[in-house]
C-alpha cells in the first residue's frame, strides 16, 4: 500500500460514509442484527429448532425437511463422522448438486468440527483429484450419479471413506424426477449409505464447536495462474454474510421464503440457504433452473425472494403467460446482469405483468475470497437510479464492510468518480489462500482485499462494478479461467503449447477458445474434434472451449505467449 493510501484512507473513509449516510434509504437499518448474538450457524441451526421446530427449513420438489429434523439429521451425521474417526479440522468433500443432503452434510461436518470442502459435482476426475488433494479431504459425500468419476479422481488421494446417496432419498415416494436428474443412478458399492447415518440414533452427539474464527470450509475460487485456489472460511465468516445478507440483501427474516436454484456448491448458493436457515426462513431448493417447475414453487409455497439471472427473470415472464399462476408474492426479486443487463424496461415489464410489490433489482458485489456479500441494494431504486446512472451498480456497503478505490499500478487512492481496483476490507474476509501464502500476501494487503477487479464509488458512495480482470471470463455467468484451461491442456500428451482467450457470444456472454500448437508430428493424427472429445473427459462442461489448433503460437517478447496476438486470430471467428 502507498504511503498517501496509509496517510489518507481515514478521512477518505470518512468521506464516503458521509456520503452513504445521505443517500442511506430510511426503510433500511444501520447495524447487522444478530438475533442469536456473534457466534456459530451450528448454534443458529439449533437455536431456531428449538424456537420453531416443525417450521419448513428445506422445501425440496414437494419433500418439506423442518428445522428439527435438520438439526437432527446433521446431529446423526456428525455422531457417525466423530464415531468414525473424523477430528476437528479434518476436512470433508461433498460432491453433491442442490438437494439436501448437501445441506445436511454440511452442518454435520461443521457440527463435528470439520472443514467443509464443496466440490463441483459437473468436474471431471483431474479437476477432482486435485481439490481433494490440495484440501487433504478423508471423508466425502456424493451422490451415486457422480460416484464412476469421484471414484477416478479418489485415486491417490486421502479420501477414506465415501458417503453416498440417492438423488431421490429426499424426494417424496412416486415423486417425478425434477428435469435433468439422473433417473437411474446405480447404488456406488463399498460405500456408506447416507440413509442409514441419518437414521441411526445410537452414537452420541458430539459438542459443537465454540469458536466461530476455527476454518470451518474450504472454497475452492479460479486465479489468473494456475489451479483453483481454497479460500479458507471460518463460521464467523459465513454468520456475517447470511444475517447481513438476509437483513440487507432480501430485507427478510422468518417469514421469509427464499428459492434457491443457484447451485449450493457455489459460495453464491451456499450463501442463499444460510441467508434462508440462519434468519428462520424457509429454503425452497431446486435441483437445477426449470422456469416451469420455479414458477410452480413460487405460486405454490408463496415465495418472497429469489436471486436469479436477467434471462431467468425473463423466461419466468414468458412461461407465466396464460398459466393461471402467480408471481405476485415477490417481494424480495434480486437479479445479477450476468449477460442480459437489467433495464428499466424490464423493471417495468416485471411489475406491470406480476403485480407483486417488490422491485426487481440488482443484488451485490462480492468475490468468494470475502463469501460474496459486500454491498447492499436494498430501498436505493428511486425514479430508477440506479439503472439510469454510471453502468454496473451494485450498492452501498453491508455495515461492517469497507470498500475503496486504488489506483492499480501506484496503490493510491482515487476520489469519488474515477475508475480504479476495488478493495474491500469485511468481517467476512477470508483466512487466506489454502498452502499459498504467496497469492495470499499478494490479494491481502494489510487488511485489504485487493479484488483485481475495475470499479469506481459516484457521488452516493455507491460502488460500481464495471469489470472483472481481463483473464477471467463469465460463461453464461460461470467464471473460467483460461488460466486453468491451460494449464489441463498442458497434461495433453500431443499439445505443444496452448493459449485461450475469451471472445463475446451473444448467448452465453463469453466462451473461451482455445489455441493450440501441437507436438511434431501430431498433425495427420490429431483433429480439433479429437480435442474437444478429451476436453469431455477432463473438464467441467461449460469450460469446454472452442478449439483452433494452429501452427505457430504467438509470442510476445518475453516469451510468454501472446494474448493479442491470439486475439487477432480470434476476430475472424463466427460466432456460433
Amino acid at each position: 500500500m502507498s504511503e498517501q493510501f496509509h496517510r489518507e484512507i481515514d478521512s477518505y473513509l470518512a468521506n464516503l460514509a458521509d456520503l452513504r449516510r445521505r443517500a442511506w434509504p430510511k426503510a433500511v437499518g444501520r447495524t447487522v442484527d444478530y438475533p442469536f448474538g456473534e457466534s456459530t450457524v451450528t448454534h443458529y441451526l439449533r437455536s431456531w429448532a428449538s424456537e420453531r421446530p416443525d417450521h419448513a427449513a428445506i422445501v425440496y420438489h414437494g419433500r418439506t425437511v423442518t428445522y428439527a429434523e435438520l438439526d437432527r439429521a446433521s446431529d446423526r451425521v456428525a455422531a457417525y463422522l466423530v464415531h468414525r474417526g473424523f477430528a476437528p479440522g479434518d476436512r470433508a468433500a461433498v460432491m453433491m448438486p442442490n438437494c439436501p443432503q448437501f445441506i445436511i452434510a454440511f452442518f454435520g461436518i461443521l457440527k463435528a468440527g470439520g472443514v467443509h470442502v464443496p466440490v463441483n459435482p459437473m468436474f471431471r476426475r483431474e479437476e477432482i483429484n486435485y481439490e481433494l488433494l490440495d484440501s487433504a479431504a478423508t471423508f466425502a459425500f456424493i451422490l451415486d450419479e457422480v460416484a464412476t468419476e469421484f471414484r477416478a479422481g479418489g485415486e491417490g488421494t486421502d479420501v477414506a471413506e465415501v458417503i453416498a446417496s440417492a438423488n431421490t432419498d429426499f424426494l417424496p415416494d412416486g415423486a417425478d424426477l425434477p428435469r435433468g436428474m439422473v433417473a437411474d443412478a446405480p447404488v456406488t458399492p463399498d460405500t456408506t449409505r447416507f440413509l442409514s447415518v441419518v437414521d441411526r440414533d445410537d452414537l452420541p452427539v458430539p459438542a459443537d464447536p465454540d469458536d466461530p474464527h476455527a476454518l470451518a470450509a474450504l472454497n475452492y475460487t479460479g486465479g489468473t495462474t494456475g489451479m483453483p485456489k481454497g479460500c479458507e472460511h471460518t463460521q464467523a465468516d459465513m454468520l456475517y454474510t447470511a444475517v447481513s445478507g438476509g437483513q440487507f440483501g432480501f430485507g427478510g427474516g422468518p417469514d421469509t421464503v427464499s428459492l434457491v436454484f443457484v447451485p449450493v456448491f457455489w459460495i453464491a448458493g451456499e450463501d442463499a440457504f444460510l441467508v434462508s436457515v440462519m434468519t428462520g426462513g424457509t429454503c425452497v431448493l431446486h435441483y437445477r433452473w426449470d422456469a416451469e417447475e420455479v414458477l410452480r414453487s413460487i405460486d405454490t409455497y408463496g415465495v418472497t425472494a429469489m436471486a436469479g439471472t436477467v434471462d431467468s427473470y425473463l423466461e419466468l415472464l414468458d412461461t407465466a403467460k396464460d398459466s393461471g399462476l402467480s408471481l405476485a408474492s415477490m417481494k424480495s426479486p434480486v437479479t445479477m446482469s450476468f449477460v442480459t443487463k437489467l433495464t428499466v424496461e424490464i423493471r417495468e415489464r416485471w411489475a406491470r405483468e406480476t403485480g407483486a410489490p417488490g422491485i426487481i433489482r440488482e443484488s451485490s458485489y462480492g468475490m468468494t475470497e470475502d463469501h460474496t456479500l459486500d454491498t447492499f441494494t436494498l430501498g436505493l431504486q428511486q425514479d430508477d437510479a440506479d439503472l439510469k446512472g454510471r453502468p454496473g451498480f451494485t450498492g452501498i456497503p453491508i455495515p461492517g464492510t469497507e470498500v475503496a478505490i486504488v489506483d492499480f499500478q501506484s496503490g493510491e487512492l482515487l476520489p469519488v468518480g474515477e475508475e480504479g481496483q476495488i478493495i474491500v476490507r469485511s468481517p467476512s474476509m477470508m483466512r487466506g489462500y489454502h498452502n499459498r501464502p504467496d497469492a495470499t500476501a499478494e490479494t491481502l494487503r494489510d487488511g485489504w482485499l485487493h479484488t483485481g477487479d475495475i470499479g469506481m464509488v459516484d457521488e452516493t458512495g455507491a460502488l460500481h462494478y464495471l469489470g472483472r480482470t481481463k483473464e477471467m471470463l463469465k460463461v453464461n455467468g460461470m467464471s473460467v479461467f483460461p488460466s486453468e484451461l491451460e494449464h489441463l491442456f498442458s497434461r495433453h500428451p500431443r499439445i505443444a503449447a496452448c493459449g485461450v482467450i475469451g471472445i463475446a457470444d451473444p448467448k452465453k456472454g463469453q466462451v473461451p477458445v482455445a489455441y493450440v500448437q501441437l507436438e511434431p508430428g501430431a498433425a495427420s493424427e490429431v483433429t480439433a474434434d479429437d480435442l474437444l472429445a478429451w476436453c469431455r473427459d477432463h473438464m467441467a462442461t461449460y469450460k469446454i472451449p472452442r478449439v483452433e489448433i494452429i501452427d505457430e503460437m504467438p509470442l510476445a517478447p518475453t516469451g510468454k505467449v501472446s494474448k493479442v496476438g491470439l486475439e487477432k486470430l480470434a476476430s475472424s471467428i463466427a460466432p456460433q
